[in-house]
């Protein structure tokens, strides 16, 4: 079929986030598809299949007959360089047009309308990125919810468990915290909560959705959960002083993800964190959809 005439270069941007996937295509200012679908089925880590995936999605979201003229993938789990580059040179096979891959956290910077900075998420986990004056990209926190993701829902959810069972140790009565999160993993007793976590086969997923367990025990008075909150906050702020002390520019940072922008106490924690260990960073909620970052980087390829 012969391709559908466009009055200009089609650009098209795409942000592959952990549970759904937002693509926006673009002829100058004309709006030609705008998707959104789950992210099911995307397997970064295989450069192979992702560049298919990627291609199904676009063949999906776009008019038939209609093939872009740039695009830009922001990638949940794409977490290394070499890692983008291979989705990128895959991905160039279904389409010989300019593109860029990179990680999600990097699209926030973008879309703020910015042209450098720092992208914060704290969603169902926690990472930050930004770039070095060369324009190397440098990204910390992410590494899951077994062993990171301080800050974001899975994380704050494993410390709160790990401030319950200490209070345990101690020989304290259950507080609300405990209680919240005894009825959200239904089990009877504190003890129990070990076995609730190690049951979960997909620990991201499954510990974050009882995050408002914690935010609900602070609000009752909890002082676990007051102080679980707090450490939370501190360790985003903390993100953004590795990526400091390793040279990135951080004067702005661009926060997004439904758990740090949906909790007054988790943010205005950060906030006040981050006032302290990095005084001159300026922070900013990102008011825009990611997707907005790749369209912005698509359009720098045409």
């Amino acid at each position: 079929m012969q391709d559908t005439p466009l009055s200009g270069p089609l650009v098209v941007g795409i942000d592959v986030g952990g549970t759904k996937t937002h693509l926006r295509a673009l002829t100058g200012d004309t709006v030609v598809a705008d998707h959104v679908r789950p992210s099911g089925g995307w397997r970064p880590h295989d450069p192979v299949a992702a560049a298919g995936w990627l291609a199904a999605l676009l063949s999906e979201a776009l008019p038939k007959g209609v093939r872009p003229s740039a695009l830009a993938v922001g990638a949940h789990a794409c977490e290394t360089a070499r890692q983008c580059t291979q989705i990128r040179t895959a991905l160039q096979l279904h389409f010989a047009v300019p593109a860029l891959v990179v990680g999600d956290a990097e699209l926030l910077v973008p879309a703020a309308g910015l042209d450098k900075g720092v992208g914060l998420v704290a969603g169902t986990g926690s990472v930050a990125v930004g770039r070095l004056p060369d324009g190397r990209a440098v990204q910390v926190g992410g590494w899951g919810a077994l062993l990171g993701d301080e800050g974001g829902a899975a994380g704050l959810v494993r410390e709160a468990v790990r401030a319950v069972w200490a209070a345990h140790d101690r020989g304290e009565r259950p507080d609300a915290l405990a209680l919240g999160l005894l009825t959200a993993f239904d089990v009877p007793e504190v003890p129990g909560l070990g076995a609730a976590l190690e049951a979960a086969t997909a620990p991201s997923a499954e510990w974050g959705r009882h995050a408002p367990a914690v935010f609900a025990a602070a609000e009752a008075g909890s002082d676990l959960a007051r102080t679980v909150v707090a450490d939370a906050g501190r360790a985003l702020a903390a993100l953004v002083g590795r990526l400091a002390a390793r040279g990135v520019v951080v004067d702005d940072v661009v926060v997004a993800g439904s758990t740090v922008l949906a909790q007054s106490s988790l943010y205005d924690a950060f906030t006040a964190a981050l006032a302290q260990g990095v005084p001159t960073a300026r922070t900013q909620p990102l008011r825009a959809a990611p997707v907005e970052g790749a369209v912005a980087m698509a359009r720098s390829l045409v």
